[in-house]
């Protein structure tokens, strides 16, 4: 190993350093690990959080349009908004336009909902990034959304990056 690329073992004594999709694999595994704890109440977790966090945003003309800006199957999707109604974090709206048609919006505690989960979920990473220091995370937030803003040209299923510009913005794996 030369100074560049130290040795990084993780659990089973693998190493990372200088294998990409190893330490992505890693990193994702262990995102996983401390953001399922902060999801545990949401209905079907993480991407639950991350329907309500597009729907808080609100720029989904309707059910269909959120299924595919999610990359959800429309079928699976009908069952996650349901699934959120129950919850009282989102509820069906009418659209004016079309009747067929109906707009997903938050309700009252599904914007309040997700302000804390967004809090635990900031800070659940921040315990993953812990081996950096604060610049360091923000840099790597940066990077790695600046990274997935560009693989959507290779990916025209998914649009990370649509309404992901501000900062505050929830970018979720899975988002």
């Amino acid at each position: 190993m030369s100074a560049e690329t130290p040795f990084t073992p993780v659990a089973g004594g693998v190493d990372v350093a200088g294998d990409f999709g190893l330490s992505l694999l890693v990193l994702m595994r262990a995102y996983r690990t401390v953001v399922a704890s902060v999801l545990d109440d949401v209905p079907q977790g993480a991407r639950g959080y991350q329907t309500l966090a597009v729907v808080v945003r609100g720029d989904q003309q309707n059910q269909l349009a959120l299924a595919r800006y999610l990359g959800i199957d429309r079928t699976v999707m009908t069952y996650l908004i349901d699934d959120l109604v129950a919850a009282g974090l989102v509820k069906r709206r009418r659209t004016p336009a079309d009747r067929r048609q109906r707009k997903i919006v938050a309700t009252a505690r599904g914007v309040s909902t997700l302000q804390d989960l967004q809090r635990q979920v900031r800070e659940a990473e921040d315990r993953l990034l812990e081996a950096l220091d604060e610049d360091e995370r923000q840099a790597f937030r940066t990077l790695l959304s600046r990274i997935a803003c560009d693989v959507r040209e290779m990916d025209l299923a998914a649009a990370p990056c649509d309404v992901a510009s501000d900062a505050g913005d929830v970018a979720e794996p899975g988002s």
